[in-house]
């Protein structure tokens, strides 16, 4: 069913992956670090509106990320090494996990109410996901060169 769209699916994946890449870099730069000066009377809006505005970019990117991945274990280009592909849906495994187990419950005590340790923490561990998205770009990327690379047949 896939098979004649396996280029597609692929360019969706390495377009996803960039996005993601430019936003976590934004986020992990700009956002979370400005968490620290909104203030203690405005931080719970402030928080409850980042959240709000950044799931509507975040989680389909997220979820068409992980959707393409999955499909090219199924359909693959041509010359897609099989190796590459196990470990970049590695670093998505590594991004969800931290995702759902140590970022998300930092964002959960922060909803309650701002403290600075939590905080700190959640930039400080949020360099998993900027380094884990940072490397699957690379290396989409360099696949993707690789794959335009090869002759046409």
């Amino acid at each position: 069913m896939f098979e004649d769209h396996a280029n597609t699916i692929w360019l969706v994946h390495v377009a996803t992956t960039i996005f993601l890449v430019g936003l976590i870099w934004v986020v992990q730069v700009v956002h979370y670090p400005l968490f620290a000066l909104v203030g203690t009377e405005r931080f719970h809006d402030y928080w409850r509106s980042h959240t709000r505005l950044i799931t509507w970019l975040v989680a389909p990117t997220m979820l068409t990320e992980v959707g393409s991945g999955v499909l090219l274990f199924f359909v693959r280009p041509s010359g897609l090494s099989l190796s590459v592909l196990v470990f970049a849906f590695g670093l998505i495994i590594v991004i969800w996990l931290s995702t759902w187990f140590v970022q998300v419950p930092c964002h959960e005590r922060l909803g309650r109410r701002f403290e600075p340790a939590t905080l700190r923490r959640l930039v400080r561990t949020n360099w998993i996901r900027t380094v884990a998205w940072t490397i699957r770009g690379g290396l989409l990327l360099t696949q993707t060169w690789n794959l335009i690379r090869l002759p046409v047949v």
